[in-house]
């Protein structure tokens, strides 16, 4: 192992987006992404191995600290934690911008630090985003928005990578909403509204009772995902029509940024018997129903464009989707305690990768991996040894 590891900075300059896409002047007209890596300085043959590089990307997470920079650095690997420009606010945030942020990454990873093998790896809500950038980089149709707009990024902005290492994956936003969107909401414009008939926290709907750990009926399950479905698409309406509106009026906006509450209800959070894995009750944040009311949660302050792109049925972000129509290889490691991707997501996984893909269960990991550096340590082995095999 090495002596000790020096850490670096990266600032990479990218095209600019949209108005106001920063509150930042300086962004606005310089706009940059920023990143930081390290190298193992005294490990042997350090320059040799440094033809291999990997990218940790989030869409929105601040990836700078990640758990896998210094671990894959001492396996001679460099590993440069990235954030997109809409790092720490999501809310006018474009899936199609961020490919153009994680293009430049590998960009600068081949160009400024001499790796000729360049792995993305995807963890958590950083894994759709692998696969979208992979499948766009090896067929190229990202010329517009999802809502039409051009995006005016070419497909030299996106060089193709060699492997995909996938951890903690979840599926994509638009899968994560449908999947944890609040149906017994009634009024999108009060955050306390409620149809008892559709409220998972609601004792009533549990088989054993509220003093029992929470079941739920199969039926009561088919009703509830049918409204999830069925609220979500009442929202896209919604944010269609307001968007047409808008640019059909002279001198008008072309966004609006509105509220959407009460999205966390994944009933998985309750019945650990649903997809059953080796995770606690709860969510990755804490109290499930806590986080459904937060001021602060998965896409609650949103704007037309960014919904369309990042949370609706529209979305071109989908994980497997993706996956299935890249040609790398690619590996998937499952945290088998993970509180918020499960066995259905793992096999949604596989079956888009075929033959390509190998899962390995990375046993009492949670999504975060949390106070466990052994299991740090063996992720780090395992995304090594595939990114050095390539």
């Amino acid at each position: 192992m090495p002596d000790r590891r020096e850490r670096h900075l990266a600032a990479i300059d990218v095209k600019p987006g949209a108005a106001l896409e920063s509150q930042s002047g300086l962004q606005m007209l310089r706009p940059r992404i920023y990143g930081a890596y390290e190298t193992a300085s005294s490990t042997t043959g350090t320059a040799a191995r440094r033809r291999t590089g990997a990218i940790v990307m989030h869409p929105t997470s601040n990836f700078m600290g990640h758990y896998l920079i210094g671990p894959l650095a001492d396996r001679g690997i460099t590993c440069l934690g990235l954030n997109s420009r809409y790092a720490g606010n999501d809310t006018v945030l474009l899936m199609e911008r961020v490919l153009q942020d994680l293009g430049a990454g590998v960009k600068f990873m081949r160009e400024e630090l001499g790796c000729e093998r360049v792995v993305l790896v995807g963890n958590s809500g950083g894994a759709a985003l692998a696969a979208y950038y992979q499948a766009q980089a090896e067929h190229f149709s990202a010329e517009t928005m999802v809502d039409g707009d051009p995006t005016h990024i070419v497909a030299a902005d996106l060089p193709p990578t060699c492997g995909l290492a996938l951890c903690a994956a979840h599926e994509g936003r638009s899968h994560l909403l449908l999947r944890w969107i609040d149906p017994s909401l009634v009024d999108e414009h009060d955050g306390m509204s409620v149809d008892p008939a559709f409220d998972m926290y609601d004792p009533a709907h549990w088989v054993d009772g509220p003093t029992a750990p929470p079941r739920f009926e199969a039926a009561f399950l088919a009703r509830f995902m049918a409204a999830q479905r069925a609220r979500r698409d009442r929202i896209e309406a919604r944010v269609r029509e307001r968007l047409a509106a808008l640019r059909a009026t002279s001198g008008g906006p072309r966004d609006e940024a509105f509220i959407v509450y009460r999205t966390h209800a994944d009933p998985r959070c309750l019945d650990l018997g649903l997809d059953a894995n080796d995770r606690r009750p709860g969510s990755v944040w804490g109290d499930a129903r806590a986080v459904n009311h937060s001021a602060n949660a998965m896409g609650r302050t949103t704007s037309l464009t960014a919904f369309l792109s990042q949370w609706s049925s529209a979305s071109r972000a989908g994980g497997p989707e993706n996956l299935a129509q890249t040609s790398v290889p690619a590996l998937l490691l499952t945290y088998t305690a993970d509180q918020s991707t499960f066995p259905s997501t793992r096999d949604a996984w596989l079956r888009a990768g075929g033959d390509r893909i190998r899962n390995v269960g990375i046993v009492g990991g949670d999504h975060y991996l949390a106070g466990r550096a052994d299991l740090q340590m063996r992720v780090a082995d395992e995304i090594a040894a595939f990114a050095e095999a390539l």
